[in-house]
């Protein structure tokens, strides 16, 4: 067992499930992102440094459902608007348990997310 899976185990099989479904999505559309978990924060960061501003998104499992959070989601252009939140800098993405992937949002907004950490570094 992973220790992604590992993590995993503390949440219903559903929740766990689209997590490895996501987690594969996010590892394949953000080339050598880094995960790191943080167990005590019951999230998974993924991003190309340790400093907050090098954070792309974060995946949040719950008892009840999964969030993927972005770092910068203020700043995505969503265009088919599925952000949720009203925080200052964050927003994120309610993942449905029971139906498949939004792929073409998802991956999009996954895209806008590192194109912005790389005008960053610019």
């Amino acid at each position: 067992m992973t220790e992604f899976e590992s993590f995993l185990a503390n949440y219903p099989l559903n929740v766990a499930q689209k997590a490895l479904e996501l987690r594969q999505l996010i590892i394949a559309n953000l080339p050598n992102i880094t995960e790191q978990i943080d167990a005590p924060a019951k999230m998974v960061a993924y991003c190309y440094g340790q400093k907050y501003a090098e954070l792309i998104c974060v995946l949040i499992p719950s008892k009840k459902g999964l969030k993927l959070g972005f770092n910068r989601g203020v700043e995505l252009k969503d265009p088919f608007k599925i952000l949720e939140g009203n925080g200052k800098i964050s927003r994120y993405i309610q993942i449905k348990l029971d139906d498949d992937l939004n792929l073409q949002p998802t991956i999009g907004l996954l895209l806008e997310g590192l194109e912005l950490y790389r005008e960053k570094l610019n």
